[in-house]
């Protein structure tokens, strides 16, 4: 009997049906160990030596890999074709000869791009050893991130309370979206002019041009600055006369783009179908590891984390004749196209994604795949065929005319396109561009010194705007242009940004929270080396270097740590009010804005002559006064009017008079969030504003309706007590006798009827329901595809999540529970099932078990203590529950080489990168 190892159940279950009885296919359910979260995982002092721990959950799956080894004769590994299976491979192997399980059996490890029978039974064929360079790069990634996260982090929470942590890519994707932010903050905006004409032919074709030069001066796109400059030269466009002075037609080729590698198409899978990039790979895992296909179940597409982008040359010839079945020979070029990768850290080891067999048209799949996975494989479909097509033939028009007005002389030009032959573009067209635009102008048939007839001058007016904020999509292409982290990464990398509240998701556009921008102010005032953009690029170079043999992972670690640790000593002395000033300076703009008045801007608006600072308090940061505590003016980081409501020191924003008590009405801001307060006093009545009501559209109308709850619905018809509808703790709801049952919206509150009311407590009634509400009995979804069972949407304590059996797994932000699919449900049970953290130590503060997309030290979770106030900026950092002494660190930092984390946690499952 022959062991083969891989990664997830699924892929086991189709290999086991390709390799026959001799051979038992087991999953190590992914990674096997981890580097512990706690002081002394990786020790710089003894060259980097690193502990490694099991997963608990772990412990059982290899127990049953180490019993069936025993009796085997060959144990194969075959997980993934990349830096990542590589490592898995190599933990499997080091936990089984730990527990002695191997005797002489041979070891070969096995890699295969697809999960077709004909792929891995030609692995089978031709097995090799585990690949050591590509080891000693993982490693030297999991050391450098855990060094980074688990030394930087701590120093992050002393000097910046109300931090989380800091990680190697995290930290610098985080800074890419605060520089554009202060890019649109900063941004001054220009007025310019355009100047379009629109013209006729002889033959009363009708046609537009553009000013090009006027006087013998160009006139670039931004060079007509005002109304009176653009009205004055559509005078002499007026009276002159118009002729053409050259045509000039061109005919250009449009080469078809590259087929996919990980990152293209998440920002492509974003822009057509708007897939956020963590989904587009949860569809593609599935697509990869198989679908059921008239009683067979294969892989359809090829393995989806690579920065590759060629094509094995069986499957170049397979696309090149169903591009000339389905399309012709004119479609087919003479050779076949060879594509070289850009992206400046790439391994071109592994294909580029694509169809396991281009045969399989999406067309006849949509039957059998879901909505989204149908969807993506058509697109990888499409853009791989594509790739191999003839190119598209354009001939590019350029009409140069002369606006002669005597003393005055202008030029115009027209440019127009014509496609003469679609190639590629017949199939597939990525996003949508100005050329294209370009393409689809036609000019008319014009010979120089052709008569022109105006028909009409056109000037407008247009202000210049700003950079846009990044998208994942475009945040993404931005890290792998500067070759910043690994593609297989970079959709975990964004998650842990939106986890830590780094960054907020605001019209897919990424919006940096003030908890972010003081993270990022903080390393790049004192540890700006390592947010260069240059140096990260640098150093993921040199871990592919590593991965080709040609640097020693520990030497690499060895220069890394040599200045890192100096850096970190060297900021561990400085007070907090040293940090604060200098957080001043880089937030300038964002923190403090130019007055309408022209007034200074960090001038006290309360006391006049006191001066504005940041300040570091128990809750976090914020703005106040010098003259503290003469003066108490305190705001938040945020400008006014940006943020939700206004901070409650900055003083409430009134909405109105209650007609019916006459007491004010006011929209405040406290340390739990936005609520409305009614009238003054020692204890006013108050309502906080539920999920999905935004504090910029509250008016008196919704504030009354809040501070009215709760509602007495109406009177139960069978028991004769009263029904009532409120938002509590755990939502919206009705409430009867003890009996709670959620409502789906917080604007039911106000509407739901008492017939509705009574059917809802009937069905919760039946359900067994009673006391709190979020205990609500949930929608179906449907039956679990591999385990069984069905799957349960519920709204709990801590927002909506999906269960199975006692697996309980929360739905990511911004998930709309009402239209949670079952593959989306399935991915979440079986993610929650394979991490399956165990349960804390009683009495011990435990950190987030969510990996770090770089290693990154857990969420600090000890409630530290209140920071002194002070004024002048002068406060004094909160100090971690438990932390040592300056002294005792500094000795801690020498000895072990990173900074104890308060809390143990899993801090690295998506920090080694694939690739």
């Amino acid at each position: 009997m022959h062991v083969v190892i891989v990664e997830s159940p699924a892929k086991a279950k189709t290999i086991n049906k390709y390799l026959g009885p001799d051979y038992h296919v087991l999953a190590s359910y992914g990674h096997v160990r981890d580097l512990p979260a706690k002081d002394g995982s990786v020790l710089p002092d003894e060259d980097f030596s690193m502990s490694w721990e099991v997963d608990a959950k772990a412990q059982k799956r290899l127990s049953d890999i180490a019993k069936a080894v025993k009796d085997a004769d060959r144990l194969i590994l075959a997980t993934d074709p990349d830096r990542e299976g590589e490592a898995i491979s190599w933990h499997v192997l080091q936990v089984l000869r730990d527990k002695k399980a191997l005797k002489s059996q041979p070891v070969e490890r096995v890699v295969f791009n697809a999960i077709t029978k004909s792929s891995v039974l030609a692995a089978m064929a031709n097995p090799r050893q585990i690949d050591a360079p590509l080891v000693d790069a993982y490693l030297a990634r999991r050391a450098l991130d855990y060094l980074v996260g688990f030394t930087l982090s701590p120093v992050l929470w002393r000097k910046l309370p109300g931090a989380r942590s800091a990680g190697r890519v995290q930290s610098v994707a985080l800074r890419l979206v605060c520089d554009r932010e202060l890019e649109i903050e900063t941004f001054v905006t220009q007025e310019y002019w355009s100047i379009l004409v629109s013209l006729a032919t002889p033959k009363g074709e009708v046609f537009e041009a553009r000013l090009a030069s006027i006087d013998g001066r160009k006139i670039g796109r931004l060079d007509v600055k005002t109304a009176e400059e653009a009205r004055a030269i559509a005078e002499v466009l007026g009276a002159a006369r118009l002729s053409v002075t050259s045509v000039e037609s061109k005919p250009t080729r449009r080469n078809p783009y590259p087929p996919f590698t990980t990152s293209t198409l998440q920002q492509e899978a974003s822009r057509k179908l708007g897939l956020p990039p963590a989904r587009t790979m949860q569809i593609a895992q599935r697509l990869y590891e198989g679908v059921d296909i008239g009683g067979e179940t294969a892989g359809i597409i090829t393995y989806m984390r690579t920065d590759g982008v060629d094509v094995a040359p069986e499957a170049v010839a397979a696309i090149r004749a169903e591009i000339d079945k389905r399309h012709g020979p004119r479609y087919v070029p003479q050779a076949p196209r060879k594509y070289v990768t850009k992206a400046k850290n790439a391994q071109e080891a592994h294909e580029a994604i694509r169809p396991t067999d281009v045969s399989r048209h999406p067309a006849d799949l949509a039957r059998i795949l879901d909505p989204e996975q149908a969807k993506l494989y058509e697109l990888i479909w499409k853009r791989t065929v594509a790739s191999q097509m003839e190119s598209a033939e354009i001939e590019r028009t350029t009409v140069d005319i002369l606006a002669d007005a005597g003393e005055r002389r202008a030029e115009l030009r027209a440019t127009g396109s014509v496609v003469r032959f679609d190639g590629f573009l017949t199939l597939y067209q990525e996003g949508s561009d100005d050329e294209e635009d370009e393409e689809a102008r036609r000019l008319p048939a014009m010979a120089s010194g052709d008569p022109l007839t105006r028909k009409d001058v056109n000037t407008s007016q247009h202000f210049t705007e700003p950079p846009p904020r990044y998208t994942e999509a475009t945040l993404i292409k931005k890290m792998e242009e500067l070759g910043i982290g690994r593609p297989s990464t970079y959709s975990a990398t964004l998650s842990v940004l939106r986890d830590r509240e780094y960054v907020r998701l605001d019209r897919k556009r990424l919006v940096p929270e003030d908890k972010g921008r003081l993270v990022i102010a903080f390393l790049s005032s004192f540890f700006e080396r390592y947010v260069e953009y240059d140096f990260t690029a640098s150093l993921e170079e040199q871990l592919d270097r590593i991965s080709a043999g040609e640097l020693d992972w520990r030497e690499v670690l060895r220069l890394f740590w040599k200045d890192f640790s100096h850096a970190v000593d060297e900021i561990k002395d400085l007070r907090v009010s040293q940090v604060l000033d200098a957080l001043n300076d880089a937030l300038g703009p964002h923190i403090f804005p130019p007055r309408e008045d022209g007034t200074d801007p960090r001038a006290c608006p309360s006391c006049g002559n006191g001066r504005l600072s940041l300040k570091v308090g128990k809750f976090g940061s914020f703005i106040g006064c010098s003259n503290y505590p003469e003066c108490r003016y305190t705001r938040q980081i945020t400008k006014p009017g940006e943020g939700e409501g206004t901070a409650e020191s900055d003083g409430p924003k009134v909405l109105g008079t209650d007609p019916a008590t006459g007491l004010e009405v006011s929209l405040r801001s406290g340390r739990f969030g936005v609520y409305v307060q009614l009238g003054e006093g020692e204890k006013p009545k108050r309502s906080s504003l539920p999920r999905g009501w935004e504090a910029s559209t509250l008016d008196l109308e919704k504030a009354l309706a809040l501070l009215s709850l709760p509602r007495e619905v109406g009177v139960h018809p069978e028991t004769g007590a009263p029904i009532t509808a409120g938002i509590g703790r755990y939502g919206p709801f009705i409430q009867h006798n003890g009996t709670y049952a959620n409502l789906p919206s917080a604007d039911e509150v106000f509407t739901v009827g008492i017939n509705r009311a009574v059917a809802l407590l009937a069905e919760k009634q039946e359900k067994g329901g009673r006391g709190r509400p979020g205990t609500a009995p949930g929608r179906t979804v449907g039956d679990h595809p591999t385990l069984g069972g069905a799957m349960v949407v519920r709204d709990g304590r801590y927002g909506p999540y999906v269960s199975l059996g006692k697996i309980n797994a929360t739905l990511p932000r911004g998930t709309d529970p009402a239209t949670l699919t079952v593959e989306q449900a399935a991915a979440l049970i079986d993610a929650k099932a394979e991490k399956s953290p165990a349960k804390p130590t009683r009495g011990k503060s435990t950190a987030s078990k969510t990996a770090a997309a770089d290693g990154e030290a857990p969420a600090k979770t000890a409630k530290p203590k209140a920071a002194s106030k002070s004024s002048g900026g002068k406060a004094s950092a909160a100090k971690p529950a438990g932390a040592k002494s300056a002294s005792a660190k500094s000795a801690s930092a020498k000895s072990a080489g990173a900074k104890k984390a308060p809390a143990k946690a899993k801090a690295g499952a998506a920090g080694g990168e694939a690739g």
